[in-house]
Order: structure tokens, then C-alpha cells, then sequence
């Protein structure tokens, strides 16, 4: 499972068997939502956060903080996958501890 970002203690993350279309987990305790990314031409389009299967997702706070990360780092998320599963490029953790919004 590589982790690729902690923002304000929701961590976010692959599961290593992952599938398209790109997206990324977030959890934080029991709760987790995932986020997929639809990408047309090469830019990504739009952001579809979605609950995860048998699990509860995000609480309203931490939801409101996934969404304004991935607002900031949907790129660099995308990027991530790529180096990750097409690539197999290892990827670099990162914490950021302060609001970003």
C-alpha cells in the first residue's frame, strides 16, 4: 500500500493492486473515501469523491479537508499513479501538517 501524502492526519494512499480509472483512498481512523479522477485530453476534468465499499466514509471535517487537498494536489496525485503503477517508479511520502485552504 503505498502512502503517498499525509494532510492534517488523513492519510492518503494506493492499494498496490490498483485498477483504472486513476484514483486515491483517504483515511482517517475508520472512515475512508476515495477519489477518482476523470482525465480527457490529458487534463483532469473533474473529481468524483466516492464512499468505499463496507466502509464508512470520511466525517464532514475531514471530508471538507480531502476535497480542498485534492483541489491543490490533483496533479501531483495523478503523477504519483503514474510513476507508481505505469512507470514502477517508487514514490515519495509527504506530510504536510498545515492547512492549505
Amino acid at each position: 500500500m503505498p502512502k503517498i501524502f499525509e494532510y492534517l492526519g488523513i492519510l492518503i494512499f494506493f492499494y498496490s493492486n490498483e485498477h483504472e480509472p486513476i484514483h486515491v483512498h483517504a483515511r482517517k481512523g475508520e472512515y475512508e473515501s476515495k477519489a477518482e479522477f476523470i482525465i480527457q485530453n490529458g487534463a483532469i476534468t473533474e473529481i468524483r469523491i466516492q464512499q468505499v465499499k463496507g466502509i464508512s466514509p470520511l466525517m464532514n471535517n475531514e471530508m471538507k479537508l480531502f476535497k480542498d487537498f485534492l483541489e491543490i494536489y490533483a496533479d501531483k496525485i495523478v503523477q504519483k499513479w503514474i510513476d507508481y503503477f505505469i512507470l514502477h517508479k517508487d514514490v515519495e511520502f509527504e506530510r504536510i501538517t498545515k492547512k492549505i485552504k
